[in-house]
């Protein structure tokens, strides 16, 4: 059920778009893992090169990986050599602060990038994966979110850019496969949190973490009263493999996320205990279209894929402190070692 082909004399090939990004490095890492040659594309906007250095000195699984620096709006031409039985879109950032920084980057990420890698897997005659959005729902208006509820976004709003953007890459894809049989699938993730999240991204698990280890104050946005479902890294992987692995005709959308529903008062108090940090809370204006409720009907996963979530929630955070505080260490390390070279 993991999408992966165990014959060891055939040498699989996956193309990775995004892949020195947060989710994009831990796909990479367990494609790697299974044995696949693996190209990660990222254009480095918000990707990391040093989240794949493991996996690029060859010291990760029975795989080999190449980075390529390319951005997906541009067309893979044929000096690109691009071969993959199977493509993952990965190839947006998913951070608001980022996205709303260049919106019409953000947007042509979307589409144009969908549609140059729908050619891509085209020409291949490869099995093609797009990581869509829990945002394609908006606001909703019912709870928690099944696949066939469509949504109430707004086209005009700052999210839009992302929103409406991961809902036309949608339509693609399934146009693609209508037009011109293309093997796709296509999942809608919702909140994800680990290793290799950005500490400036301005997501909330990254931003409470930080400023937890750092004694800052834990910024909450209206009453902190909003929900979410945060699903670790490590379990959002499995599930995507596993849906890789699902015959042709089933394609989805299919949500991937975490049933279980917290508040984000709640998080922050969870990361304070963990951290044991002495941070207090600050209150800061809700933003423009941020949604205020968010959790996943994942029945159609639990059917289909066999899959749900594993870690549990303070499981998944000690793990991520344990990364951002590594992180926080090097970096302390390193300051240190400038002011004496200065000094």
């Amino acid at each position: 059920m993991d999408g992966v082909d165990r014959n060891k004399n055939v040498r699989r090939r996956a193309l990775v778009a995004g892949g020195a990004g947060f989710l994009g490095a831990h796909l990479c890492r367990r494609l790697v893992q299974d044995g696949y040659d693996v190209t990660a594309v990222d254009s480095l906007v918000t990707g990391r090169l040093s989240n794949l250095a493991d996996m690029l000195d060859g010291t990760t699984g029975e795989g080999r990986v190449r980075f390529v620096r390319h951005d997906v709006t541009e067309p893979f031409d044929a000096h690109f050599d691009a071969s993959a039985d199977i493509v993952f879109n990965l190839a947006c950032c998913a951070s608001p602060i980022h996205y709303q920084a260049q919106p019409v980057h953000t947007l042509k990420t979307c589409l144009e990038g969908a549609l140059n890698l729908l050619q891509l897997a085209h020409r291949n005659g490869a099995r093609i994966f797009q990581a869509s959005t829990s945002e394609v729902y908006g606001e909703p208006e019912t709870h928690p979110q099944k696949e066939a509820y469509r949504g109430a976004v707004s086209t005009t709003g700052p999210r839009a850019c992302y929103d409406e953007g991961k809902r036309c890459a949608e339509t693609l894809f399934f146009d693609y496969r209508r037009q011109h049989g293309v093997q796709i699938k296509v999942a809608r993730i919702f909140n994800t949190y680990g290793p290799f999240m950005r500490e400036d991204d301005g997501r909330v698990v990254s931003n409470l973490i930080v400023q937890a280890l750092r004694n800052e104050p834990l910024t909450i946005y209206g009453e902190g009263l909003q929900t979410r479902s945060f699903c670790y890294v490590d379990d959002l992987v499995q599930g995507i493999m596993r849906l890789m692995a699902t015959p042709p005709g089933f394609t989805g959308p299919v949500n991937l996320g975490n049933p279980v529903e917290v508040t984000v008062l709640e998080l922050a108090e969870r990361i304070i205990s963990l951290t044991g940090s002495h941070s207090r809370l600050v209150r800061k204006p809700m933003p423009t279209d941020d949604p205020t409720r968010r959790c996943p009907d994942i029945s159609l996963a639990r059917e289909h894929l066999g899959w749900e979530p594993r870690v549990a929630l303070d499981e998944g955070l000690r793990r991520t402190i344990a990364w951002f505080a590594s992180q926080e260490a090097s970096r302390d390390v390193r300051a240190r070692e400038v002011d004496r070279d200065c000094a």
